[in-house]
């Protein structure tokens, strides 16, 4: 019995020292406005809160929306099909 506990002690151990694969995410990378494929940047909230109240304001209406760290700082960015209606929501009309 003692060398079954023993054997599942390493087992264990083994497990939550291996290297690579963290069960912590890594923060994510920043990148330049070109790194986000098709999404068009549409906005440049001063801050990370504004650029979540404004991305939230398109998600109620109806428009996909992503708040993006950049180098250049926060970017609330659209699919290009969106664009206008986007831009149009967030100028109040």
């Amino acid at each position: 019995m003692a060398f079954v506990f023993l054997g599942v002690l390493i087992l264990l151990l083994r497990w939550a020292f291996r290297r690579g694969v963290s069960v912590v995410a890594a923060p994510p990378r920043q990148g330049s406005t070109d790194d986000y494929g098709l999404l068009v940047p549409i906005a440049t909230p001063p801050t990370y809160v504004e650029g979540e109240i404004m991305r939230r304001q398109l998600e109620d209406a109806g428009i996909r929306a992503t708040l993006a760290q950049t180098l250049d700082g926060p970017r609330v960015m659209v699919w290009p099909g969106d664009e206008s209606r986007a831009r149009a929501r967030l100028a109040g009309r």
